[in-house]
């Protein structure tokens, strides 16, 4: 059974920094995609970034391009979401999720994962 713990979150200023963490075990990680999702107060989830097994090749939402960084350590089974110039309007409980396909591109779609962490949340103020 995979198991996903995200750690890293916190309430910062608007213009800090954070990086998130994801550790997965219970799946050959190194050849399934990963990806970030994000749930604010009162709204849908919804996508923030993905990485397919290699690390080659990234996604993100359009909000967070240029701001997040998405990587991957396969020798440490973990997954990374760099944050800087944070804004309120990233305010929400994070989670990283792991494909339901090994090798596959990564998916912005929800659908495309079935497995979850607990969240972390991170909070940015003005």
């Amino acid at each position: 059974q995979v198991q996903l713990v995200e750690s890293g979150g916190g309430s910062v200023q608007a213009g800090a920094s954070l990086r998130l963490s994801c550790a997965v075990s219970g799946r050959t990680f190194s050849v399934y995609g990963m990806g970030w999702f994000r749930r604010a107060p009162g709204k849908e989830r919804e996508f923030v970034s993905a990485i397919n097994f290699s690390g080659g090749t990234t996604l993100y939402t359009d909000s967070v391009k240029g701001r997040f960084t998405i990587s991957r350590d396969n020798a440490r089974n973990t997954v990374y979401l760099q944050m800087n110039s944070l804004k309120p309007e990233d305010t929400a409980v994070y989670y990283c999720a792991i494909q339901q396909s090994p090798i596959r591109l990564p998916g912005r779609g929800p659908e495309s994962y079935d497995g979850w962490g607990q969240g972390t949340q991170v909070t940015v103020s003005s």
